[in-house]
């Protein structure tokens, strides 16, 4: 079965708001069976426009992780990312 992603693209406007999240979330998601493999880091970009942060979370499954994106505790905490950050979140099926 394939793996599924949880693959956002964000641009930090606050900060300090934004540390409340990362703090939040990772244990929820975590719980959700996921495991990180890109969170924050050096970037470069090579083609087009993005945000100027990554983050990547492997899931056992794509259905794991809609359902982890889905969680209500989790989209609860969510609403902090969308008051201190701009970003694109994209669920994905691995190979």
């Amino acid at each position: 079965m394939p793996k599924g992603y949880i693959i956002g693209h964000i641009t930090v406007n606050d900060p300090e708001a934004y540390k409340e999240y990362i703090e939040k979330d990772t244990p929820i998601l975590l719980a959700l069976g996921a495991i990180p493999i890109v969170r924050g880091g050096q970037a470069q970009v090579m083609e087009g426009e993005t945000q100027n942060r990554h983050v990547v979370f492997e899931f056992p499954s794509y259905e794991a992780a809609l359902t982890a994106f889905n969680d209500p505790e989790y989209q609860e905490v969510a609403k902090i990312r969308h008051r201190s950050a701009t970003s694109t979140i994209i669920v994905v099926e691995g190979v």
